[in-house]
């Protein structure tokens, strides 16, 4: 606990120096600085998220006014159709700021990201693709695991509205995922793909991992916090089984100094690059697992990957660095970001370390209830 509690003063602290002069919302570093997003891309909810969080370990006030600042630069994507990553833009900071300020603004505007979301649901395949504008053709039966994670929004809408069709949609888009991304040793493809017209299965693929055949480790890691985030807001239990079984292959997979390789297939592993934010996703992941299972081992293995990081990924050893977590890879195969940091590892070593440390101010913040 010792170790947690020095990276959460660390992470506060290099946060609290960094956060007035960030202006747009963090995408990644280049030579330790930070590089901006004006409308947020796809991360632009880590960001608040990450103030909120250190607020919630630190009470510093002048940390929660940067939070709701940050969170309302990104009201116009509450209307955007052309992304299923609506809910990374707008649970860490939308849906968080609602909770934590109960402020309406902030739940009128998620509700809106989730009818935004569910615009992209194709009912012959029963999946939310993933990438590309509602009318173009390309991409248009591309599903990937990253989208598990998305889901959670719509769960928020159907408690928040009274409305089932936003959680009917999640839970629809969970059984596709369930039914074509594990494979039998519960490793996952990044990239599945179906026929947009009839919704018929193409077969796997991959953007961001070493090949459709191999285990992207960070794709992994949000499938095991996304299936059992869907089992917690649905009560099915074979989403739990499902997290379960993708829990196993990567806690097998994991080398002796618990830092997930960026994929966990790749020819050069356990010796090849790291990605640390893998390991951040997944002890959240491993943390909410073991609580809802019971399984001590998955506590376990969740507190190992926290200690190392903690230990070896940390940007302390730099005076210049502006992020908190270092030795991340954002996409090996475009050669885009090789161990550099990404905001959402700050973001997730954060909450995991929160939720050890002080588990009920992330309820309060995420809201980590059983069905």
């Amino acid at each position: 606990m010792r170790t947690l509690r020095a990276a959460a003063d660390y992470a506060v602290e290099k946060i609290r120096a960094v956060a007035p002069g960030v202006s747009a919302f963090p995408v990644g570093t280049k030579f330790e600085k930070w590089v901006y997003s004006q409308n947020g891309d796809w991360v632009g909810g880590f960001w608040p998220g990450t103030l909120w969080m250190a607020w919630l370990y630190s009470k510093d006030e002048q940390l929660r006014t940067l939070a709701l600042e940050s969170a309302r630069k990104l009201a116009p994507r509450q209307h955007d159709t052309s992304t299923h990553d609506l809910g990374f833009l707008f649970s860490p900071s939308w849906v968080t700021a609602w909770r934590l300020t109960g402020d309406d603004v902030w739940r009128t505007g998620a509700v809106q990201a989730a009818d935004s979301l569910i615009q992209r649901y194709n009912p012959r395949g029963r999946f939310l693709r993933a990438w590309g504008a509602l009318n173009d053709p390309n991409n248009a039966g591309r599903v990937i695991i990253d989208t598990m994670m998305n889901l959670d929004l719509l769960a928020f809408a159907s408690r928040q509205t009274g409305d089932a069709k936003y959680l009917d949609i999640a839970v629809e888009h969970a059984k596709t995922a369930q039914r074509v991304f594990p494979r039998p040793d519960g490793s996952t493809p990044h990239v599945f793909d179906f026929d947009p017209a009839t919704g018929a299965p193409v077969g796997p693929g991959t953007v961001q991992g070493y090949s459709p055949t191999s285990c992207w480790a960070r794709g992994q890691a949000w499938g095991v916090y996304g299936f059992t985030t869907i089992y917690r807001r649905s009560g099915e239990r074979p989403f739990l089984a499902t997290a379960c079984k993708l829990a196993d292959y990567a806690i097998g997979a994991l080398g002796a100094d618990y830092v997930p390789v960026w994929d966990y297939r790749a020819p050069q592993q356990p010796n090849d690059i790291k990605d640390a934010s893998a390991g951040a996703i997944m002890a959240c992941g491993l943390l909410d697992l073991s609580a809802a299972t019971g399984r001590q081992q998955y506590r376990t293995v969740a507190l190992r990957l926290l200690s190392a990081l903690s230990q070896t990924c940390l940007t302390d050893k730099s005076a210049r660095a502006q992020a908190v977590v270092a030795r991340c890879t954002r996409n090996r195969p475009a050669e885009d970001g090789i161990e550099i940091s990404l905001p959402y590892a700050d973001y997730y070593l954060l909450e995991g370390i929160l939720r050890v440390l002080q588990p009920q101010d992330v309820d309060r913040a995420i809201d980590l209830s059983a069905p």
